[in-house]
Parts: structure tokens; sequence; C-alpha cells
């Protein structure tokens, strides 16, 4: 692989078009960018919807949007976002690029933004198509620094370009305005800061959801065991999942789904002792706010995608899985298979007990 040494780049554009658990990833990648060109301009790629997230957090000094759903349209509405979203790009004049997307499309961005330095990953994470070019000058491996986790995929770049890696995982705090917001939020519903389990019961396919029979269940027993509060959250489509949740506890719950933007989700998943939850974007949010996890987990490995750099649990059943939903599991598509649903209650309470432990003990030895 060819190695440079670092240039002096004034202004870098990383395309990231996945989802918030990816963008708060590769905060990891613009932070040790930031630390290695503290001058320079760090500008990202991404969903329309987090813009705000990822500025008002300060991963990156700016966002070029794109909206998914046009990018997904008919062939004219597709062709029109991909020239609006390159002419925003090209007016920044950037002289590295780095494609962490690793698609057709951000392939065709990279290359008609035709920076100085483009940065892809060899070999692609699926092989090119016939008549597909790959732009980059600057090839990352797979997975960079000896890492198998997929932080480190999106750390590699800094090791194709030489530079030294200062930043292993994210850490991302709420700005004090949020911060305010959430514990007000929270003291209307009678929530004490550091006293409460936030629990996110979506995924984005259904088999990724742990039944909402289990979480009603498994909330219940962690609340009459510790006396924690519970507070859900979760997007706009999760409501039907948080309701379900809702008629199945005894537990008071804070409802919060689908009432909090991004910011303030983080500023109040910042603010519990413990989140529980799928395998999902707020999992990597609440772990890079600090806060301790359990993870569920189904097909995925944890040791690709569970939660870093904060005390953590990662359940998932045992493999092979015996299939509990033929009709609607891809087995060989980690995002389209059910095996969550296997993972029985006592052992989540049983990870939570333990993490609420471990963290009350260093609690106790930091007084």
């Amino acid at each position: 692989m060819l190695q440079i040494s670092p240039a002096p780049f004034s202004s870098i554009l990383i395309i990231q078009t996945k989802f918030i658990g990816d963008i708060v990833l590769a905060s990891t990648l613009a932070r040790n960018l930031r630390l290695e060109f503290p001058g320079a301009r760090i500008v990202f790629l991404c969903e329309a919807q987090f813009e705000s997230f990822v500025v008002a957090h300060g991963i990156a000094s700016e966002v070029v949007p794109f909206r998914r759903t046009r990018m997904r349209g008919t062939p004219l509405e597709r062709g029109k976002e991909l020239y609006a979203m390159v002419r925003a790009l090209r007016r920044h004049r950037f002289d590295l690029t780095i494609d962490l997307t690793d698609s057709k499309t951000s392939r065709i961005v990279s290359g008609l933004v035709n920076a100085r330095t483009r940065v892809g990953y060899n070999p692609p994470e699926r092989s090119l198509r016939l008549l597909e070019r790959q732009p980059a000058n600057l090839f990352a491996k797979p997975y960079g620094f000896g890492g198998q986790h997929f932080v480190y995929r999106y750390l590699s770049p800094l090791e194709a370009l030489g530079i030294e890696l200062r930043v292993t995982v994210p850490s991302i705090q709420p700005p004090p305005f949020e911060a305010a917001k959430a514990l007000a939020l929270l003291g209307r519903h009678r929530i004490r800061p550091k006293a409460f389990v936030a629990v996110h019961a979506g995924a984005s396919f259904e088999g990724r959801q742990w039944q909402p029979a289990r979480f009603a269940e498994a909330i219940d027993q962690i609340a009459a065991e510790t006396g924690l509060g519970v507070v859900l959250v979760g997007g706009p489509g999760e409501r039907e999942t948080a309701a379900q949740i809702l008629a199945g506890t005894a537990t008071p719950v804070v409802d919060l789904v689908g009432a909090l933007s991004l910011e303030s989700l983080l500023a109040v998943l910042a603010q519990a002792r413990l989140f529980l939850g799928n395998e999902s974007g707020p999992m990597h949010m609440a772990a890079a706010a600090g806060t301790p996890v359990v993870g569920l987990f189904g097909l995925t490995h944890p040791s690709r995608w569970g939660p870093v750099g904060v005390p953590s649990i990662a359940l998932r059943p045992s493999m092979p899985c015996e299939c509990v939903a033929k009709d609607l599991c891809r087995r060989t598509d980690p995002s389209k298979a059910c095996c969550v649903w296997r993972l029985e209650v006592n052992p989540v309470v049983d990870a939570a007990r333990e993490i609420l432990a471990r963290t009350e003990l260093k609690k106790e030895r930091a007084v």
C-alpha cells in the first residue's frame, strides 16, 4: 500500500453518507485530522437530517447535505440531487477527499470533486462492477492499525496518509445549551440525572428489534431491583414499538420516543446511568456521550459493531442461529436477520446488573 507523509491539507472532505452510528464512529477520523491539521476546514458530505448534529457537536466545520429520498427516486431526481451535491462540493476546492462510504455513488462524487489527494479502500467493500471506476489515488486497508472493530475501518485512511493515530474512540458531548434543555426536560418528568436507564427498542429492521414484551419484562425487573427511572427514546417511526412496551410494563416509564432531535437525544443519553438497547445509532451515541451500555445483537458480531470507549456488555445469542423467523430472515445479511429474538430476558437483566455494579464501584473509588 502506498504511504505518503502528511501534507499540509487545508480543505478536507469526508464522504460519509450512511447512518448516525456511522457518523459517530467517523467522528474519530475527523478528530484525528483536526489534531494533525488544526487550521484545516473539515467538511462532511452526509444526509441532510444529520447536518445540525454534525455541526453542533464540532465533528466538522461544515456539512454539504444530500437527501437520501431523492437519491433513491427517479433517474431525474437522482441526477438533480447529484448535480446539486457536486456543484456545492466543488466550490470548496478540496485538496483531500476521504471516501468512507465506499459505494458506487460515493466513488462518482469523489471523482467529480477531483481533489489532489483522494483516499479510498483497497480492496473495496464490494467489488467494482463493469464500467465502475475507482477514482482514489491513495488506498487505505479495509481495517487500519491492526484493529477489527468498524471504527478502525474509518480510521484506516489515517494510516494510508501516514498520520499518527491519537484518538481511537468517539467522544461527543452536548453543547451547554442542549445539556441545560435535557436537564429541564428530565426535571419536568421528575427524572434525576444519572438516575435512569435510557431504553432504545427500535432498529432499522424488525428483525433487529428485541421483542417489546421482553423489553417490558426487563424494564420491570431492572427498575424494581435498582430503583432507577426509565426513559424510552427513539425516532418518530418507533412509536408503535414504544406503545407495546408501555402497555406491558408495570413500571412508570417516561416516553420521549419521537420527541427529541438528535442533539437533544445525545444530551439526554449523556445524563443516563445506563443505556439498554438494540444495535443501533443511539447505542453508539450513548457510548460516545460516556454512558455505560448493554447492547443487544443478532447476526452482527459485536467485535465489529459493539459499543466502544465505555463499560459495556454486548449480548448475542449462540451461533449458528436456529432460525426463528424463516419467512422474514435473510441470514446472510446481518441487517435483515432476526437472531436477536433468541435472547432471553434474564441474561439481559444480569448484564444490566453487572454494568451498574461495575460502574458504581468506580464511582466509589473516585470519591
